[in-house]
């Protein structure tokens, strides 16, 4: 099984220097995207950081986690971009510039600064990118709860906007660990509950001393500086809520031209808990299983299975998109789940004998055992069921996603972390229930299942973006937010002419941190001990 295979992990942190400005009357807000290949020139998306506004210096906080393989050429490719606008595509954003390079060089560098290159590798003006690379060894996470009071005020209208950064003392100087939210118009803040790793904070060295810096913001980005203290975990761990740790914030040059200064205010840390956080593997390992089900379109607009224009047309290969997508997202998944039956149902179609329009039918037909043994019995499901029901509208996800949160619900009854769904739809258009499938997944963002949608055809897949909330928490139509983004989209024809793992990479690659996040957030173990050491 692939997941007892040892792999290091890895974390990258970003930063730059000298950014090209894009923007007329302010800086550029930056963000870095991070495209990996292991293949010949495939490239597919890791992640992205938080954009940083009005910077041309941006030290970035979200980091990259990635697993290393020796064995394996990892191509990265930093790609920076000056951030103006909603979507999630970025070509209608300014490009700042790319780094391409090797995992193993940043690995061997440990730190490494290179000049950012733009499409034709010239010079990115004098811009520069800094990739640190850390192995994660400690999976230990601090939670915070922190509030502050009598902050100097530094604003002239209304009141100050604080945050606070975290910093690592590294060999190099003071690495940024953590930012929290901004408290808007308030002297006496109360941040969010937070966690920090403490790999990030602190190396899990409990004396290593931690700056914390509490920062007035501004929109323009000459964000002031309010105060900042110096501590260690041993100090922070001291706190309770009945007894909360508290840290004087000093302003270094206020002190020197104020007489009689005391400090610029109080930071009072009411919790600060430390909790061994499991990975995927660690639930993998400890007994979990990934349950995948297959959900696939039978609409019209895909048009007549017999003609070869049609989406569903089997080729004399025996190949179509939506096979594609089954084998290539199945194919991984089934390492996962120990009994390799999976659920398929398709959507849109007028079934036999009635042909009523149903929007969760089995493939197989049979509502008491929709099971298929591993991805070849959904492939030859689908290829028995197609020529037998008529292909019909309209393109309703909600019924599909409820069927598979009401399993999702019955798991979370279990007291621990022993079950995790997984729904593949796989569809050729937009989608008909908008506002229910929102409801929908905002539902199922409270459950331990993830959704996997894949656009197969050449149709309009905007709203299927905005599905996929990475630019922002997905709500439903009466306003409620999801709790976590647990969809993921892909167009199949961004990957038609790159090798079969690719599609399946780019669609995966945020499942292991949604299955070991959901289970962290309810407090779950592993249903065993992953490490019997």
């Amino acid at each position: 099984m692939a997941a007892t295979q040892c792999v290091t992990k890895v974390e990258l942190t970003v930063s730059c220097e000298n950014l090209l400005d894009k923007d007329i009357g302010s800086k550029s807000d930056p963000m870095c995207s991070l495209l990996m290949s292991s293949t010949d020139s495939q490239w597919y998306e890791v992640g992205r950081t938080e954009q940083v506004q009005n910077c041309l210096c941006p030290k970035f906080a979200k980091k990259f986690v990635i697993d290393y393989y020796f064995e394996i050429v990892q191509k990265l490719k930093f790609g920076i971009y000056d951030i103006d606008n909603k979507t999630i595509d970025l070509s209608d954003d300014d490009f700042l510039g790319e780094l391409e390079c090797t995992l193993g060089q940043v690995v061997s560098s440990k730190k490494l600064t290179r000049p950012l290159l733009l499409k034709k590798k010239s010079p990115a003006g004098k811009g520069t990118i800094t990739i640190s690379a850390e192995e994660i060894k400690d999976n230990r996470v601090a939670n915070f709860e922190v509030e502050a009071r009598k902050l100097d005020n530094k604003d002239f209208f209304g009141k100050s906007d604080p945050y606070l950064e975290f910093y690592k003392q590294t060999a190099t100087g003071w690495q940024l660990a953590h930012r929290t939210e901004v408290v808007n118009n308030n002297l006496n803040p109360t941040w969010k509950p937070f966690r920090i790793t403490l790999r990030s904070l602190c190396g899990g060295d409990m004396d290593k001393p931690i700056k914390v810096e509490c920062y007035d913001y501004d929109n323009d980005g000459s964000h002031d500086l309010i105060g900042t203290f110096e501590t260690t975990m041993t100090r922070f761990q001291q706190a309770s809520r009945s007894s909360p740790a508290e840290f004087e914030c000093m302003n270094s040059k206020k002190k020197q031209k104020k007489k009689g200064y005391k400090n610029s205010g109080v930071v009072s840390v009411k919790l600060c808990q430390v909790v061994k956080e499991y990975t995927f593997l660690d639930y993998i390992m400890g007994g979990c299983q990934i349950n995948f089900t297959v959900a696939i379109d039978f609409t019209g607009s895909n048009g007549d299975p017999k003609s070869p224009q049609s989406l569903h047309y089997i080729s004399p290969q025996g190949v179509n998109e939506y096979l594609s997508a089954i084998w290539s997202v199945g194919n991984v998944i089934q390492d996962y789940d120990s009994d390799k039956m999976f659920p398929a149902f398709g959507f849109g179609a007028q079934i036999p004998p009635t042909w009523q329009v149903s929007h969760e039918f089995p493939l197989n037909f049979n509502p008491s055992n929709p099971f298929c043994t591993g991805v070849e019995g959904v492939v030859e499901a689908y290829r028995v069921c197609l020529p037998q029901v008529k292909l019909y509208g309209p393109t309703n996800f909600s019924p599909i996603i409820n069927h598979v949160a009401c399993f999702a619900k019955q798991a979370l009854q279990q007291t621990t972390a022993s079950q995790y769904y997984v729904l593949l739809i796989i569809t050729d258009g937009v989608i008909t229930d908008m506002d229910d499938t929102r409801s929908a997944i905002v539902n199922a963002s409270r459950l331990p299942m993830s959704i996997i949608i894949i656009g197969v055809g050449g149709a309009d897949f905007t709203a299927m973006e905005f599905l996929d909330g990475d630019d922002g928490r997905l709500r439903s139509q009466t306003g409620e937010t999801a709790m976590r983004d647990i969809v993921q989209f892909v167009p199949y024809r961004q990957f038609e002419k790159a090798p079969c793992q690719a599609l399946a990479q780019s669609v995966l690659a945020e499942l292991p941190q949604q299955v070991a996040s959901f289970f962290s957030l309810f407090k779950l173990k592993p249903p065993r001990d992953p490490s019997p050491s």
